[in-house]
């Protein structure tokens, strides 16, 4: 799932190559990607596009007339720039097409989505608050004005562990599966600890790692094409995605806890004592 990291990139991205260009078309090919239809995605026809804005894991792409083109990609949805489009209107079928949106230029993009869970949304509106997803957004953990007294009272009084409070979009905004990961494994800290019980030296070292980890991955991203993120993200990642490889930090072996749609990975050493993780559904240690 592309998290705040990539977002970002799609909307510098985006920004160089649709900011003063009108959309002449957008076409819907799957008609579960449209989660509004008042006003209608044609509305969007002919306008320019003015601004290109990110709130969390979600991309808004502003148009004159006080229009928005908010999308949510999900889990397996993606962007993929076309240099130049194809002639004539995509067919529906087994394509994992979503929509597509045509510039004056020729130019334009394609949304995707893999697999069989249709989750990729996309919403037409006078204004992104109207946008249930956004509305509900926490703040966003990149903003000057997210230091750590905010982090520390945004978990002060959280019964639930870590993992799942960093993946919480209503209190934090963007940060998902694979940097919840990163962010615990560089703050050295257990996915499993409880988000109220940190000392402030624990919050100040959560802090930094969530700053930290979020920023180089932006910077890593910056300036490449969309088609470059994905792997990008994945190169750049320590611990998720690599388990039984070897910590780069220590040396101790990438371990995973399996839930029933995602899994996530640590090192033992760097982050719980050595002892490793129980399956999530025991949630305890192992003795």
């Amino acid at each position: 799932m592309p998290e705040l990291p990539e977002v970002e990139a799609l909307r510098d991205f985006l920004t160089d190559r649709l900011v003063g260009h009108e959309m002449v078309r957008v076409l819907p090919v799957a008609i579960s990607v449209l989660k509004t239809y008042d006003p209608p995605v044609t509305a969007l026809e002919g306008r320019e596009v003015t601004a290109v804005h990110r709130h969390g894991k979600f991309l808004d792409l502003a148009a004159d007339g006080g229009l928005h083109f908010v999308t949510h990609l999900a889990r397996a949805g993606w962007l993929h720039w076309r240099d130049r489009l194809p002639d004539g209107p995509p067919r529906p079928g087994k394509s994992p097409l979503a929509l597509r949106v045509a510039l004056e230029t020729g130019e334009g993009f394609d949304l995707t989505e893999a697999g069989t869970q249709k989750r990729l949304a996309v919403y037409v509106v006078h204004d992104p608050q109207e946008v249930p997803g956004v509305a509900r957004l926490g703040p966003d953990p990149l903003a000057d004005d997210f230091d750590e007294a905010r982090l520390a009272g945004l978990l002060a009084g959280e019964r639930r562990q870590l993992k799942g409070a960093l993946r919480d979009q209503s209190l934090i905004a963007g940060v998902g599966n694979a940097y919840s990961d990163e962010i615990l494994h560089a703050a050295r800290m257990s996915p499993f600890k409880l988000a109220a019980s940190l000392t402030p030296e624990e919050n100040r070292r959560l802090y930094e790692a969530l700053r930290a980890t979020l920023t180089e991955a932006v910077e890593r991203s910056r300036g490449l094409a969309a088609g470059r993120l994905k792997a990008e993200k994945k190169s750049g990642l320590r611990v998720h995605g690599r388990t039984g490889e070897p910590c780069p930090v220590c040396g101790d072996t990438v371990r995973e806890v399996s839930f029933s749609d995602s899994s996530l990975q640590y090192c033992p050493t760097c982050q719980t004592g050595g002892r490793p993780l129980a399956d999530r559904r025991m949630s305890r240690l192992l003795k």
